[in-house]
This record gives C-alpha cells, structure tokens and sequence, in this order.
C-alpha cells in the first residue's frame, strides 16, 4: 500500500498539520487521518531528537509504525530547524519497497550469521552439569492446605 503523509506548519494559528492519505484505489490517494499538534510542544520537542518528536507525534488517532515515525519526525525537525520558508513537506511510503529493503537487511544479517557459525555451534554445545541427577528423590512438601474428607466430591452415577 502507498501513503503520504503531509507535514504542514501554520505560524499564524502556531498549529502543525499531519494528514496521512493512502492508495485506496489505484493511483487515487484518500483521506485517512488529520492530526492537529500545537506547535509550541513541536518546538520543545525537537532538540530531545528523532525520539523525542515520535513521542510527541503518537496520539490515538495517528500512529505510524516505528519506520515510518522516524522518518516523519525528520521531516518535521528539517521543516522547523530547515533552511528556507517551507510551510509543508510531503513524506511518501510505499510498503512495497520498505518490505523489500528489510527482507534484503534480514538476508545480509542471516550471511553474517552464516559467517559466524563457528561461534553458535559453541554455544549449541552440551556443557551441563550431572550435579542435578545425582541429587536423589525430591522431598514431599508439607503443604498448610488441609483438603476436607467430604463425601460432596464423590460423583455416583444415579441418573
């Protein structure tokens, strides 16, 4: 699925604006999602880092995951630390490409690891101690619970 999402600033109101749309049908983006943030807390936000603006950016209604999060924080922090008088900025995702670049990163992790094999089987290996099957029966334990002796467990089969 393809999103975009539109960062805008309003000085005048001390607003900023995130509208998420998406592809619903083809090549026709819609409406999803508009998030107001009062820009005063954007600005607090912005020298805690990329961290600090998700935190402030996550509400109820708008909650991207943690790829797209950083990358619209970003966008935020260039849109108010960046040069010239930009107003909005618009983000783009396509799940497609994002599945394909973390399928190649897994199958690069998965060649390290191959390459590290050696150092698993060790950790693979047996090294346990027999101190434990050597250390006899377990004790009964002395429970304070007293179960009753009534008859109102038994079940006959009268019916």
């Amino acid at each position: 699925m393809k999103q975009k999402y539109t960062i805008a600033k309003n000085e005048e109101e001390k607003t900023m604006t995130i509208s998420e749309f998406a592809e619903l049908d083809k090549e026709m983006l819609s409406l999803l999602c508009e998030q107001s943030y009062d820009a005063e807390k954007i600005r607090q936000a912005i020298p805690g880092g990329v961290g600090k603006v998700i935190s402030v950016l996550h509400t109820v209604n708008l909650y991207p995951p943690r790829t797209y999060a950083e990358r619209l924080a970003e966008a935020v922090i260039d849109l108010y630390e960046g040069d010239g008088d930009k107003s909005s900025v618009d983000v783009f995702f396509d799940d497609q490409v994002i599945l394909a670049e973390e399928i190649e990163a897994e199958e690069e992790m998965l060649e390290d690891l191959d390459e590290d094999s050696e150092d698993l089987d060790e950790l693979l290996e047996d090294d346990i101690e027999d101190e434990f099957e050597d250390s006899g029966s377990i004790d009964p334990v002395n429970s304070p619970l007293k179960i009753a002796d009534d008859e109102s467990l038994d079940v006959d089969d009268e019916t």
